[in-house]
């Protein structure tokens, strides 16, 4: 996007009450918003998104120790609220949310009914990353993970993965098996986000495989009402210590466009190709 698109995208953080929505989700496509949250010093601008925040997200930010996590916490609590107030005439300071029976989050249901019908989205920061996905009427989950940030062992994978996903990463060749743990870790997490059901379906029920190079197929226990069928995934790299996947009720022709914010949270489109997806994702 142009360079003033991406200034308005600014002034709607802090705005106080509702702009008209520049975008419009559709269910045959998916938003990817990604900001590198680490790259955001500009304490004045930081003091604006705040400023959007309720007071229990205020109250929350100072609790954590590392000043690291306490922007972490605030740019993505922002990014949620300026985001969707991109595609719902509200102000991002107007936005109330709340959690299912698992954790996960969701716009207050009186807010949904009357302002942002079928909108849908959900969030995921690892180190010096946040990703957050929109779409519409459709359940969708996303997992991003720093893939050098913490060494990963065998072990772990005994521990969460399913036998067949064990048996296939002891035969990647050591200097992979780091990659190769995140691309079935970020998989299963984003699959258990979108199903909105947490750590409740065990990540060793159901596993994924890889038939070719760029290709990925979910398998799972009977028990799980899985369904494989009904999901289309897809997995990126946004920059090589990053990987990303996405989960999502299968739409056919769905198009996945990537927007990511600089610094000053300017905003622009990105061309990223899927390292892996489904056959029909």
């Amino acid at each position: 996007m142009a360079a003033d698109a991406g200034s308005s995208f600014v002034h709607d953080f802090a705005a106080q009450r509702a702009a008209a929505p520049d975008l419009r989700a559709r269910r045959d496509r998916i938003d990817l918003w990604l900001l590198r949250y680490d790259r955001v010093g500009d304490e004045a601008l930081l003091a604006r998104l705040r400023e959007t925040l309720d007071a229990g997200e205020r109250a929350q930010e100072p609790r954590y120790y590392f000043a690291d996590d306490r922007k972490r916490y605030l740019l993505t609590r922002a990014l949620v609220r300026a985001t969707l107030s991109r595609y719902a005439p509200l102000a991002p300071a107007q936005w109330r949310f709340g959690a299912n029976a698992y954790g996960r989050p969701h716009i207050d249901p009186a807010q949904q009914a009357q302002f942002a019908p079928g909108l849908c989205f959900n969030i995921s920061h690892t180190h010096g990353l946040i990703a957050l996905a929109v779409t519409q009427d459709r359940e969708i989950g996303v997992d991003v993970e720093h893939v050098s940030h913490r060494a990963v062992s065998l072990g772990i994978a005994h521990r969460f993965f399913a036998a067949d996903e064990v048996a296939a990463l002891a035969q990647v060749a050591a200097d992979r098996q780091q990659d190769r743990f995140f691309e079935y870790w970020t998989f299963k997490e984003a699959y258990i986000k979108a199903r909105g059901m947490g750590l409740s379906l065990p990540l060793e029920r159901f596993s994924f495989h890889y038939p070719c190079e760029r290709s990925v197929r979910l398998s799972a226990q009977p028990d799980l009402d899985a369904d494989a069928a009904r999901w289309s995934l897809w997995q990126y790299r946004p920059q090589p210590e990053y990987l990303l996947a996405l989960c999502a009720h299968r739409e056919a022709g769905t198009q996945v466009c990537v927007r990511e914010l600089s610094a000053r949270l300017k905003e622009q489109a990105l061309t990223l190709a899927p390292t892996r997806r489904s056959d029909e994702g």
